[in-house]
């Protein structure tokens, strides 16, 4: 957010400098200066400028000074092509004198910043984690590999043992999360607080994960915990679940209009395909765990589950040509707008899952069932940070975002899925199953 803001400065400083160096008065926020921030904004978030690496990929600061060279070019071609070209506007604004001395020095120094930010990031983060054997074990193989701990340099005991970690402490870390679960004396209490009072940043482990990988493994909390927390805001009769449901219904009602060409254009691609019926109809469950009804474009063969409800795997051959694209778009999923509009669904929130899955999941995933407090949604925490999920243990990974979500769910998370999704679909991401068997 701190990159875009930026960017979006830069942009307005220049270019009222440079208007005001050509024509002797500042122009302001102009149609033309919000075009410009629209269009370099857009193209640095769609190429990961504003992100840490995703899972899998390695960051440099090669691909980030490339990034804002192609975003430069990107930004200087739209204006090319639409305005003198496509517009044939006659613009005393040349490129020479205006628009390439814009672009580049919002380059530099953008991709200074970037560089900065960069470097910020990589600065490691010592922290002591203290747990009992059960939460130490979950903790090791969740963050084994996963991409938000590898700044981290973590240190694990027991609340046994946490007396001898007392010269690590004194040599210095940024802070100490602390499991409900851990056994404390008196003692080692009251050094925990004399620790937070020379200013050691002493949180419990929940908080710990929410504040540093972004979601909560199910097994760190317990059925008291869930009980007496705070957060989960999104409850019938509050002021957030009344506007969250108003901005449901607006921003339904415009996607179904704005995307009935596609629908149409999708319905006609299906039947031509193999002749079967455009739309394919499942049960979910919804809030609360009641049953519901959704429907998809359909994206499989007629008889892909003849033999039950099955996981999705990668290359499933079930698959057909015309649906693989309808995912990889997530076209597939636009008839449940409807749904939105009904009150079944939320445009954001967990995924609703299959009732012949469930009942496999609740058994192998603790705390499955607090995901369905909220309206499931079309697009959601899990979906925007984690790939397609097709085993249980991806469900309970996902459950871990969803559960984030669920404690922290406000209008500016909310607007911040919707952004990622859209960023998901224009790069034609997250569509894939990352496991082919369970």
């Amino acid at each position: 957010m701190g990159l875009a803001l930026l960017d979006a400065g830069l942009l307005v400083g220049f270019y009222n400098l440079l208007f005001w160096n050509r024509f002797g008065h500042w122009a302001g926020f102009t149609p033309s200066v919000w075009a410009l921030i629209v269009l370099w904004v857009g193209a640095s978030y769609l190429l990961g400028r504003y992100s840490k690496p995703e899972q899998g990929q390695r960051d440099s600061q090669r691909w980030r000074l490339l990034a804002t060279v192609l975003v430069a070019l990107l930004v200087l071609a739209s204006v090319v092509v639409i305005f003198s070209w496509g517009l044939k506007v006659d613009d005393p604004r040349t490129f020479r004198s205006f628009i390439l001395p814009l672009l580049a020095a919002t380059a530099g120094l953008s991709a200074l910043a970037q560089l900065w930010a960069n470097r910020r990031q990589r600065r490691r983060h010592h922290w002591l984690l203290v747990g009992d054997a059960g939460e130490i074990r979950i903790l090791q193989q969740e963050l084994l590999g996963d991409q938000a701990a590898q700044g981290l340099e973590l240190v694990y005991c027991d609340g046994a043992s946490l007396h001898l970690q007392r010269q690590r402490i004194r040599a210095g870390l940024d802070g100490i999360a602390v499991s409900e679960a851990a056994e404390l004396d008196d003692g080692l209490l009251q050094e925990l607080l004399a620790i937070r009072g020379k200013g050691t940043a002493v949180r419990s482990l929940v908080v710990w994960a929410e504040q540093h990988l972004q979601r909560v493994p199910p097994e760190l909390f317990s059925s008291r915990w869930l009980v007496q927390a705070e957060g989960f805001e999104l409850q019938p009769g509050r002021w957030g679940w009344r506007l969250k449901r108003l901005g449901d219904v607006a921003v339904a009602s415009l996607l179904l209009l704005l995307s009935a060409p596609l629908l149409a254009l999708a319905a006609l691609a299906i039947k031509l395909n193999d002749g079967g019926p455009v739309l394919y109809g499942q049960r979910r469950t919804g809030i609360y765990g009641e049953p519901m009804q959704i429907w998809k474009l359909r994206s499989m063969g007629v008889q892909a589950e003849a033999q039950g409800a099955q996981w999705a795997q990668r290359n499933d051959p079930r698959i057909t040509w015309i649906g693989a694209w309808l995912r990889k778009l997530r076209l597939d999923e636009l008839p449940q707008l409807v749904s939105v509009l009904k009150g079944d669904m939320s445009l954001i929130g967990p995924r609703p899952e299959r009732p012949e899955l469930e009942g496999e999941l609740e058994e192998a995933i603790p705390h499955y069932r607090v995901r369905h407090w909220v309206r499931p949604g079309l697009s959601g925490w899990a979906q925007v940070c984690y790939p397609y999920g097709a085993s249980v243990e991806d469900s309970r990974r996902k459950l871990s975002y969803d559960l984030y979500y669920l404690r922290n769910a406000n209008l500016m998370l909310d607007v911040l899925i919707l952004i990622k999704t859209l960023r998901l679909v224009a790069r034609g991401q997250g569509a894939v199953p990352r496991h082919t068997s369970l």
